[in-house]
């Protein structure tokens, strides 16, 4: 299951990508690549599509699960096109993206597979789900320079806040049931973070369909898509757990020697459990008991 280039997987793509739901992990340096392939394919994903250099290694036990693209990540627009080409390629199923060590957690994840939660917001009418990024980040950034550490990783408890999403063509009158959302290391090192990529929220998990495009703000095109609720309740949220701004404040000249450690007084070890998630009220399970 190794495919040359994307469109050697869209031209052969698996049965299993028409049935969903599809993870699709881009790759865009080898740190954390193998664990973050296997926490999703726990995670019940039906198909688990790894978009990433021909350089790269790939474990032998993953090889039979995964499929492989040969694929930069890093280049500019890659990830909208490929999101937007492979869901094009499965009308009505239900996709999910994320980056290498970046763990996806929703409300029961532990007893319950993603499809089953999936399955029930499709019953409340949904087509998408928001997600929100919490930061990750090494609790001693001297023995873990990248940031990366599993055994060792640390979030920020509070710090996190919404405001209004502004309508440009409204003369930025606020969207119905859109908010920007903000916090973690990207509110904290805002100084190092360009204002355009602030933002922790991404509308992570959505259903394909004829015309639909991801955007570069990890949005869609299709308005009610990014809203984070239906108009009559509250709907299911999920979480990313991702180092990916740590491992870039330090990866990052600008900013890396500036940084000597990401705690705080609010900062807490990480338990890798979505009881956790729940009680910062970093996600919910709207009516999904």
């Amino acid at each position: 299951m190794h495919y040359k280039n994307l469109k050697d997987f869209l031209t052969s793509p698996p049965d299993a990508l028409r049935k969903g739901p599809v993870a699709m992990v881009f790759v865009e340096d080898d740190i954390e690549v193998a664990t973050t392939l296997r926490h999703h394919d726990h995670m019940g994903f039906a198909c688990v599509v790894a978009l990433m250099p021909a350089t790269f290694d790939l474990p032998d036990d993953l090889q039979d699960i995964v499929h492989r693209i040969d694929y930069d990540a890093t280049a500019e627009g890659a990830v909208e096109r490929a999101v937007n080409g492979i869901a094009a390629a499965a009308p009505g199923a239900w996709m999910y993206y994320c980056f290498n060590a970046e763990y996806l957690f929703f409300p029961f994840c532990e007893t319950r597979t993603v499809g089953e939660m999936l399955a029930f917001h499709s019953e409340e009418r949904r087509d998408a789900m928001l997600t929100y990024v919490v930061d990750l980040y090494a609790d001693d950034l001297a023995e873990h320079p990248d940031a990366v550490s599993l055994d060792r990783a640390h979030l920020d408890r509070s710090g996190y806040y919404a405001l209004a999403r502004k309508d440009v063509a409204r003369n930025d009158h606020p969207k119905e049931r859109q908010l920007d959302f903000f916090g973690g290391l990207r509110w904290r090192f805002e100084e190092h973070v360009p204002h355009t990529r602030r933002k922790i929220d991404r509308i992570s998990l959505f259903r394909a369909k004829p015309g639909l495009e991801l955007r570069d703000d990890h949005t869609f095109s299709d308005e009610e898509y990014n809203t984070y609720a239906c108009p009559w309740h509250h709907n299911i949220t999920a979480a990313i757990c991702s180092f990916r701004t740590a491992k870039a404040l330090k990866r990052n000249p600008g900013s890396t020697y500036d940084i000597h450690t990401f705690k705080w007084h609010n900062s807490a070890p990480f338990e890798w459990h979505s009881r956790q998630l729940l009680d910062l009220g970093l996600m919910e399970p709207g009516q999904w008991f």
